[in-house]
This record gives C-alpha cells, structure tokens and sequence, in this order.
C-alpha cells in the first residue's frame, strides 16, 4: 500500500486507488451505539465506491433501541414495535477513513446516524459529541483529547471464558506488574501486535505498560481533536479485542472484573483557540493553577460542580461504580489537584502541554458521551465564571469533600433532576439515556447472582 500504509489515514480519493488495485476489498461502515460499540457493515470495497461513499448505508433503528444483550426493550421515543423499527441512515464521514491492519485488504469509515438521509438523531453518541463541540467552538475553542485505558487480559480464548461461566480464567500475569518491563514482556507478541496495528490504522500510540491487577495492561494514546479521539478510541477497544481473539487471548474493558483494582480510562483534556494557541496556558498567571489561564479555572470549576449530575455519562453502568474504592486509585472524592492521584480531576503538564485529567471514567465508557460530558460541564463554568474551590494537596480519600455518585440509581436520579443536563443535551437526549440506566437497574435488579448463591444456599 505504499505510503498510505505508514500514516494510516486515508481521503476518499486514496481509498479508491487502493481499490482499483484491489489492496483494500472491505470497507467496514460504522456506527456507535448507546454502549460505546461500533454497529455496522462490512461492505464490498467496489460497491462502497460506486454507491456508498457519496450516499450513505441503512440500518435498523433498533441500533440506538437496545441493551447489553442486543435485546429489543420498551421506552425509547425514537424506536419501538409501535413504529416497525424501520431504518435509520448511517451518513457517511469522509474524513475518518482508516485502514484496518488487523484484517486483511479492509478499511473503515465511521458514520453519523440520520433521519432518512437528512436530520441528525440527536441521541446518537457521535451527534452529542458534536453538539457539544459547535457549543464550544462558539466560545472560539476546540477540544483536544487523550485516552489511556486499561484492560486485563487472560490465557482464554472468548469462547473458553464464556462456556466457563467467565470463573477460574487464567490472567497473563499472575501478579502486580505495575511498571514491570518484565509483566509486559510476558505478552508482548500481544501488546506489540495491537500498538504496531493501531499505528497502522493511523493511531498515535504513546506507551504501553503494566498496571496492578493481575494480567492487566494500560495503553496510551497521543492527544488529538475531540471528535477523532472517540472515533479512535471506540476503534481501539473493537481492535484490540479482535486481536486478542486471533491470538487465541481474551482482554476485557468492564469497569471493575474482581475485588482487585479495576480498569480505568482517564481523559486528559485542553483547550486551543482558533490560532492553535493553548487556552489553559497564561505564564503570567498567579491563580490556583501555577500557570493556569482564568479559562482553564472556569473550566475545571465547571467539571467540579457538574460531575454529579453527569456522573451516567463517565460512569454508564451497574459495574462502573465497583470502581470507586478507597485506596484503589479510582477517585470517589470530587476534589481537584496538581498531579495528584487522589482527586477526581488531576491538573498535569506545563506550558502548552498543561492540561485536565478526569480519573472518573472506567474501561466501560462510551468515549463519546464522556467527551461531551466533560465539555458541557466545561462550558457551563466558562459561561458562568465558575470560581475554583481550593485544591486538594493531600489524601482526597479522606478530604472533606462531595463523593462520587456511589450506585448507577443515584447517577440516574441525579441526572434526572439536572437542569445543567437538559441545558447542554436536551431533553431527548436526557429521557434516551435515563430509559438506558432504568434498564440496566431493572435487570440488574432481577438477576440473581453467584454472590447471593454462595451467601444463601446452604447458610440461610
């Protein structure tokens, strides 16, 4: 594939030059859905030429209508029996295609999701992420993003992990390889599999290292725009999981798989002007962030006071909130501080490169919502020119301090009774996602576990 091949990305243009020469075959059409998934088609790479790319691709509304299971469920005003599950269009975005090193001759686009070719569905994930950067761009700014995500990965294949009732699986590493060049060497025919393939589809991969929990695995990736950032990330879990099933391997992303530590994914985020110029960097500032602008203060005392209320979208599911453990490195105050891994909100780097981390997201998250949350939350500081509370210089764990929503059914009331979330969102937006979570509460709620079975069976 010549030079197309180092860098990754492809315009419209170069995709079908490798066509015609019959180096790409596929083209995958993508769409993510409410869990952060990529949903879509796998399109002979011709027929994507000729009657795809300058059009679109359908697929059922049922997409941004379902749970976990892929379960048809009942509360969205966008899709139901009632109205047939009919089609939504996957418009097409030029500008993200990819090449899919993992699979061979394959490229992929990723796609917005539109009413019959013309109005956006605004509770599509990429939608709301988009909102929130035009509301951004307003204000003259634009969003830079890097994510590092953390999963563990076992000697079990998918399939072995499954008809074993996910119990007794082995981890790569059998104990904390935190840092440990010799952890990660134990599996590195895997790790440089997914960094050297995620280069190859045009990833700026940073590091890889070991993490605490046994057999687990951080991956960092270098900041770029808000929008391609998600796009990226979405692609990377779907990738790396399709490596690992290839190798014969197993990783997961849940938020917190045992009692250990748990999977994380923090964002580190800033902001630039229309120049290119870092907006949270001001060297002539003496404010509470050393070298930090007015508008970075606003912004991170908006991320402070609207974390609560949009806690669902940073932590989306019954499992997320196993995450926030005293001790664990998973934030549960709503405190702030200067490279401090305590707080829920990290203020790292210097000049240019100082930036937010936000430590409350897991493995789980769907990058797109989380993204979006923590612009509207940024917005509504700058709007109101939020005054930042004072920092957290010790143990946040024990600062006095609002805590983290502590269970899903909180995040959901919260969310519920936000005026901030229906100022930033909308209302449909915010009824989409709320019917979301009473979902998953309903069948969490009806599921018995292993837990309640150890607990009860012979002792009660």
């Amino acid at each position: 594939m010549g030079d197309f091949a180092k860098v990754g990305r492809l315009t419209s243009s170069q995709l079908a030059e490798l066509v015609e020469s019959n180096e790409i075959e596929t083209v995958i059409v993508a769409m993510v859905d409410m869990q952060g998934r990529l949903q879509g088609k796998r399109c002979d790479a011709r027929y994507f030429i000729d009657e795809v790319l300058s059009t679109s691709l359908e697929g059922c509304s049922y997409l941004l209508g379902v749970d976990v299971e892929m379960n048809t469920v009942d509360g969205y005003a966008i899709t139901s029996w009632e109205n047939g599950y009919g089609d939504f269009v996957m418009g097409i975005d030029p500008t993200s295609i990819r090449l899919v090193p993992w699979h061979p001759k394959t490229a992929i686009c990723h796609a917005d999701v539109l009413y019959g070719n013309e109005r956006m569905v605004e509770q599509a994930p990429r939608t709301i992420l988009k909102r929130q950067l035009e509301r951004l761009a307003e204000h003259g700014y634009s969003a830079f993003v890097g994510t590092e995500l953390e999963f563990i990965v076992f000697k079990d294949s998918y399939e072995e992990a499954w008809n074993g009732g996910y119990r007794n699986m082995t981890p790569v590493n059998l104990y904390n390889v935190d840092y440990s060049l010799l952890g990660t060497g134990r599996i590195e025919p895997l790790l440089y599999r997914i960094r050297s393939e995620m280069s190859g589809a045009g990833m700026s991969v940073e590091s890889v290292k070991g993490e605490c929990n046994f057999g687990q695995h951080e991956l960092a990736f270098k900041y770029t725009e808000a929008l391609e950032k998600a796009d990226e990330h979405a692609l990377f879990k779907l990738g790396a999981k399709e490596i690992a099933a290839q190798e014969g391997y197993s990783l997961t992303f849940m938020a917190k798989y045992n009692e250990r530590e748990g999977n994380s994914c923090h964002i580190h985020m800033s902001l630039r002007d229309q120049a290119g110029r870092s907006v949270f960097h001001d060297p002539t500032s003496r404010g509470p962030i050393p070298g930090g602008s007015k508008v970075f203060e606003h912004f991170l005392a908006g991320q402070l006071a609207t974390l609560s209320e949009l806690s669902l979208l940073f932590a989306p599911n019954i499992n997320s909130y196993k995450r926030y453990v005293k001790g664990s490195f998973a934030p549960t105050a709503i405190a702030w501080g200067i490279d401090n891994r305590t707080c829920a909100f990290r203020v790292v780097g210097h000049g240019s490169a100082l930036r937010l981390e936000n430590r409350i997201p897991g493995g789980d998250v769907n990058p797109y919502l989380a993204i979006a949350a923590m612009v509207a939350g940024g917005i509504y500081g700058i709007e109101n020119e939020l005054e930042l509370p004072a920092r957290t210089s010790g143990n946040a764990y024990i600062a006095e301090a609002e805590r983290v929503p502590s269970n899903l059914k909180d995040a959901a009331r919260l969310f519920a009774n936000s005026a901030i979330a229906r100022d930033a969102f909308g209302q449909e937006v915010v009824e989409h996602y709320l019917n979301m979570a009473e979902i998953e509460i309903a069948a969490f709620e009806a599921a018995v576990t292993d837990w309640e079975r150890f607990r009860s069976f012979e002792r009660l």
